[in-house]
């Protein structure tokens, strides 16, 4: 999988609430839940190669990486 990059992203207080409840209630990160959204409705419009998602499949997540609380 290729480097992550990072960027800053302001929400309105009520979507980030509101993806903060969602995320917690999949045992996900905020910003794994964002990432997880944006994956999807990419894949569903067609915008994502089906070989970035091959890839992202085959490889495993970085150990603690979702419960650290960066959202």
């Amino acid at each position: 999988m290729a480097e992550r990059k990072a960027f800053l992203l302001r929400l309105d207080p009520r979507i980030h609430d509101a993806l903060q409840r969602w995320a917690a209630d999949e045992l996900r990160s905020v910003n794994a839940q964002i990432e997880f959204l944006l994956r999807r409705a990419l894949a569903e419009r067609g915008r994502l190669r089906q070989a970035d998602e091959e890839d992202d499949r085959r490889t495993p997540a970085r150990p603690g990486a979702e419960g650290r609380g960066d959202g």
